[in-house]
Protein backbone atom coordinates (compact mmCIF):
# COMPACT_ATOMS: atom_id res chain seq x y z
CA UNK A 1 0.00 0.00 0.00
CA UNK A 2 1.36 3.41 -1.00
CA UNK A 3 2.02 5.61 2.05
CA UNK A 4 -0.04 8.78 2.24
CA UNK A 5 1.94 11.79 1.04
CA UNK A 6 0.83 15.05 2.68
CA UNK A 7 0.37 18.21 0.66
CA UNK A 8 -0.37 21.85 1.41
CA UNK A 9 -3.54 23.61 0.31
CA UNK A 10 -3.48 27.18 -1.00
CA UNK A 11 0.31 27.02 -0.95
CA UNK A 12 1.09 27.97 -4.56
CA UNK A 13 2.34 31.52 -5.07
CA UNK A 14 1.96 32.10 -8.85
CA UNK A 15 4.34 35.04 -9.25
CA UNK A 16 6.94 33.49 -6.94
CA UNK A 17 6.74 30.22 -8.90
CA UNK A 18 7.46 31.97 -12.18
CA UNK A 19 10.27 34.05 -10.68
CA UNK A 20 11.65 30.99 -8.92
CA UNK A 21 11.37 28.95 -12.13
CA UNK A 22 13.43 31.54 -13.96
CA UNK A 23 16.06 31.60 -11.21
CA UNK A 24 16.16 27.79 -11.34
CA UNK A 25 16.91 27.52 -15.05
CA UNK A 26 18.91 30.75 -15.50
CA UNK A 27 22.37 29.16 -14.95
CA UNK A 28 21.51 26.49 -17.56
CA UNK A 29 19.07 28.51 -19.66
CA UNK A 30 20.12 27.47 -23.17
CA UNK A 31 20.48 23.86 -22.08
CA UNK A 32 16.88 23.90 -20.84
CA UNK A 33 15.68 25.60 -24.03
CA UNK A 34 17.23 22.77 -26.05
CA UNK A 35 15.92 20.09 -23.70
CA UNK A 36 12.39 21.49 -23.79
CA UNK A 37 12.40 21.75 -27.58
CA UNK A 38 13.59 18.16 -28.01
CA UNK A 39 11.14 16.95 -25.36
CA UNK A 40 8.22 18.52 -27.23
CA UNK A 41 9.43 17.24 -30.61
CA UNK A 42 9.94 13.66 -29.43
CA UNK A 43 6.79 13.73 -27.30
CA UNK A 44 4.73 14.83 -30.31
CA UNK A 45 6.11 12.10 -32.57
CA UNK A 46 3.84 9.38 -31.16
CA UNK A 47 0.11 9.87 -30.46
CA UNK A 48 -1.59 9.65 -27.05
CA UNK A 49 1.43 11.12 -25.27
CA UNK A 50 3.22 7.77 -25.12
CA UNK A 51 6.61 9.47 -25.53
CA UNK A 52 5.56 12.80 -24.05
CA UNK A 53 5.28 11.23 -20.58
CA UNK A 54 8.92 10.09 -20.41
CA UNK A 55 10.07 13.40 -21.87
CA UNK A 56 8.20 15.38 -19.22
CA UNK A 57 9.64 13.11 -16.54
CA UNK A 58 13.11 13.82 -17.91
CA UNK A 59 12.53 17.57 -17.70
CA UNK A 60 11.37 17.38 -14.09
CA UNK A 61 14.30 15.15 -13.16
CA UNK A 62 16.55 17.88 -14.55
CA UNK A 63 14.75 20.63 -12.64
CA UNK A 64 14.94 18.72 -9.38
CA UNK A 65 18.62 17.87 -9.88
CA UNK A 66 19.43 21.56 -10.34
CA UNK A 67 17.35 22.39 -7.27
CA UNK A 68 19.38 19.89 -5.23
CA UNK A 69 22.66 21.28 -6.57
CA UNK A 70 23.42 18.16 -8.63
CA UNK A 71 25.05 18.33 -12.08
CA UNK A 72 22.95 17.84 -15.21
CA UNK A 73 23.66 17.35 -18.89
CA UNK A 74 21.55 17.05 -22.00
CA UNK A 75 21.34 13.28 -21.55
CA UNK A 76 19.55 13.81 -18.22
CA UNK A 77 16.44 14.45 -20.29
CA UNK A 78 16.37 10.79 -21.33
CA UNK A 79 16.47 9.60 -17.71
CA UNK A 80 12.70 10.01 -17.96
CA UNK A 81 12.62 6.65 -19.75
CA UNK A 82 13.53 5.06 -16.41
CA UNK A 83 9.89 5.84 -15.55
CA UNK A 84 8.50 4.83 -18.95
CA UNK A 85 5.70 2.55 -17.79
CA UNK A 86 4.32 4.85 -15.10
CA UNK A 87 4.67 7.97 -17.25
CA UNK A 88 2.74 6.29 -20.08
CA UNK A 89 -0.05 5.38 -17.66
CA UNK A 90 -0.24 9.02 -16.56
CA UNK A 91 -0.10 10.29 -20.15
CA UNK A 92 -2.93 7.98 -21.24
CA UNK A 93 -5.04 8.99 -18.26
CA UNK A 94 -4.50 12.59 -19.37
CA UNK A 95 -5.02 12.33 -23.13
CA UNK A 96 -7.80 9.74 -23.44
CA UNK A 97 -10.41 11.76 -21.46
CA UNK A 98 -9.57 14.86 -23.51
CA UNK A 99 -9.96 12.90 -26.77
CA UNK A 100 -13.23 11.48 -25.45
CA UNK A 101 -14.46 15.05 -24.97
CA UNK A 102 -13.07 16.70 -28.11
CA UNK A 103 -13.94 14.12 -30.77
CA UNK A 104 -17.69 13.98 -30.01
CA UNK A 105 -17.68 17.79 -29.79
CA UNK A 106 -16.30 18.06 -33.32
CA UNK A 107 -18.78 15.50 -34.61
CA UNK A 108 -21.63 17.41 -32.98
CA UNK A 109 -20.36 20.63 -34.55
CA UNK A 110 -20.34 19.28 -38.10
CA UNK A 111 -23.67 17.47 -37.73
CA UNK A 112 -25.30 20.59 -36.30
CA UNK A 113 -23.82 22.78 -39.04
CA UNK A 114 -25.03 20.53 -41.86
CA UNK A 115 -28.50 20.13 -40.34
CA UNK A 116 -28.90 23.87 -39.85
CA UNK A 117 -27.66 24.59 -43.38
CA UNK A 118 -30.06 22.01 -44.79
CA UNK A 119 -32.92 23.61 -42.84
CA UNK A 120 -32.03 27.03 -44.26
CA UNK A 121 -31.73 25.65 -47.80
CA UNK A 122 -35.06 23.80 -47.70
CA UNK A 123 -36.97 26.87 -46.56
CA UNK A 124 -38.85 28.85 -49.21
CA UNK A 125 -37.76 32.08 -47.58
CA UNK A 126 -34.12 32.46 -46.56
CA UNK A 127 -33.95 32.57 -42.78
CA UNK A 128 -30.46 32.33 -41.29
CA UNK A 129 -31.80 32.42 -37.73
CA UNK A 130 -31.71 28.61 -37.22
CA UNK A 131 -28.11 28.49 -38.41
CA UNK A 132 -26.96 31.30 -36.13
CA UNK A 133 -28.95 29.84 -33.26
CA UNK A 134 -27.19 26.49 -33.64
CA UNK A 135 -23.82 28.24 -33.84
CA UNK A 136 -24.55 30.24 -30.68
CA UNK A 137 -25.57 27.10 -28.77
CA UNK A 138 -22.51 25.28 -30.03
CA UNK A 139 -20.31 28.19 -28.97
CA UNK A 140 -21.63 27.85 -25.43
CA UNK A 141 -21.07 24.10 -25.62
CA UNK A 142 -17.44 24.62 -26.65
CA UNK A 143 -16.89 26.95 -23.72
CA UNK A 144 -17.98 24.12 -21.44
CA UNK A 145 -15.69 21.71 -23.29
CA UNK A 146 -12.72 24.03 -22.88
CA UNK A 147 -13.48 24.45 -19.18
CA UNK A 148 -13.54 20.67 -18.77
CA UNK A 149 -10.18 20.36 -20.56
CA UNK A 150 -8.75 23.14 -18.39
CA UNK A 151 -9.81 21.36 -15.21
CA UNK A 152 -8.29 18.07 -16.43
CA UNK A 153 -5.05 19.83 -17.35
CA UNK A 154 -4.77 21.55 -13.97
CA UNK A 155 -5.56 18.26 -12.25
CA UNK A 156 -2.53 16.65 -13.91
CA UNK A 157 -0.13 19.45 -12.91
CA UNK A 158 1.82 17.38 -10.37
CA UNK A 159 1.52 13.90 -11.93
CA UNK A 160 4.95 13.71 -13.57
CA UNK A 161 6.81 15.43 -10.72
CA UNK A 162 5.26 12.92 -8.29
CA UNK A 163 6.36 10.01 -10.47
CA UNK A 164 10.00 11.11 -10.58
CA UNK A 165 10.35 12.65 -7.10
CA UNK A 166 8.23 10.32 -4.96
CA UNK A 167 8.45 7.25 -7.26
CA UNK A 168 4.68 6.85 -7.32
CA UNK A 169 2.84 4.52 -9.67
CA UNK A 170 1.15 6.28 -12.57
CA UNK A 171 -2.42 5.96 -11.29
CA UNK A 172 -1.44 6.91 -7.74
CA UNK A 173 0.46 9.96 -9.02
CA UNK A 174 -2.53 11.13 -11.05
CA UNK A 175 -4.93 10.60 -8.14
CA UNK A 176 -2.73 12.51 -5.70
CA UNK A 177 -2.05 15.22 -8.29
CA UNK A 178 -5.77 15.88 -8.67
CA UNK A 179 -6.24 16.13 -4.91
CA UNK A 180 -3.35 18.57 -4.49
CA UNK A 181 -4.13 20.55 -7.65
CA UNK A 182 -7.75 21.13 -6.67
CA UNK A 183 -6.54 22.11 -3.21
CA UNK A 184 -4.61 24.86 -5.02
CA UNK A 185 -6.95 25.28 -8.00
CA UNK A 186 -7.31 29.06 -8.24
CA UNK A 187 -3.63 29.67 -7.59
CA UNK A 188 -2.62 27.15 -10.25
CA UNK A 189 -5.12 28.73 -12.63
CA UNK A 190 -3.54 32.13 -12.02
CA UNK A 191 -0.09 30.67 -12.67
CA UNK A 192 -1.33 29.04 -15.87
CA UNK A 193 -2.77 32.34 -17.06
CA UNK A 194 0.49 34.15 -16.31
CA UNK A 195 2.61 31.58 -18.14
CA UNK A 196 0.13 31.66 -21.03
CA UNK A 197 0.61 35.41 -21.16
CA UNK A 198 4.36 34.85 -21.41
CA UNK A 199 3.71 32.45 -24.29
CA UNK A 200 1.56 35.05 -26.05
CA UNK A 201 4.42 37.51 -25.76
CA UNK A 202 6.70 34.85 -27.20
CA UNK A 203 4.32 34.24 -30.11
CA UNK A 204 4.31 37.96 -30.82
CA UNK A 205 8.09 37.76 -31.18
CA UNK A 206 7.79 36.07 -34.58
CA UNK A 207 6.46 32.85 -32.99
CA UNK A 208 10.00 31.64 -32.28
CA UNK A 209 9.97 33.48 -28.97
CA UNK A 210 7.55 30.96 -27.49
CA UNK A 211 10.38 28.40 -27.46
CA UNK A 212 12.38 30.68 -25.20
CA UNK A 213 9.66 31.02 -22.55
CA UNK A 214 8.41 27.41 -22.47
CA UNK A 215 11.13 26.22 -20.05
CA UNK A 216 10.04 28.91 -17.59
CA UNK A 217 6.49 27.52 -17.56
CA UNK A 218 7.65 23.99 -16.78
CA UNK A 219 10.14 25.24 -14.19
CA UNK A 220 7.31 27.21 -12.54
CA UNK A 221 5.40 23.93 -12.15
CA UNK A 222 8.47 22.39 -10.52
CA UNK A 223 8.54 25.28 -8.05
CA UNK A 224 4.79 24.95 -7.41
CA UNK A 225 5.33 21.25 -6.73
CA UNK A 226 7.98 22.14 -4.16
CA UNK A 227 5.63 24.61 -2.47
CA UNK A 228 2.85 22.02 -2.27
CA UNK A 229 4.74 18.77 -1.52
CA UNK A 230 8.28 19.77 -0.70
CA UNK A 231 11.19 18.13 -2.46
CA UNK A 232 12.40 14.70 -1.40
CA UNK A 233 16.08 14.10 -0.69
CA UNK A 234 16.37 12.27 -4.01
CA UNK A 235 17.75 9.11 -2.42
CA UNK A 236 16.51 5.77 -3.64
CA UNK A 237 14.64 3.71 -1.06
CA UNK A 238 16.64 0.68 0.00
CA UNK A 239 15.22 -2.85 0.08
CA UNK A 240 17.76 -3.90 2.71
CA UNK A 241 16.68 -4.37 6.32
CA UNK A 242 17.65 -1.61 8.77
CA UNK A 243 21.02 -1.99 10.47
CA UNK A 244 21.07 -3.59 13.92
CA UNK A 245 21.09 -1.26 16.92
CA UNK A 246 24.43 -0.30 18.36
CA UNK A 247 24.87 -0.50 22.13
CA UNK A 248 27.60 1.42 23.87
Amino acid sequence: MTPEIPFRRNAVEPVECIKGGWELIKPHYWLFVGMTLIAIMIGSAVPLGILLGPMMCGLYISFFKVRRGEPIEFGTLFKGFDFFGQSVVAALLHTIPIIAIVVPAYLLFYVSMFVSMAAVGSSNEPNPAPFFGVMAMFGLFWILVMLAILMITIGFTFAYPLIVDRKLQGFDAVKLSFKAAFGNFWRLLAMLLLTSLLSVVGVMACYVGVLFVMPIGYAAIAKAYEQVFGLSDGMEASNLPPPPPVFE
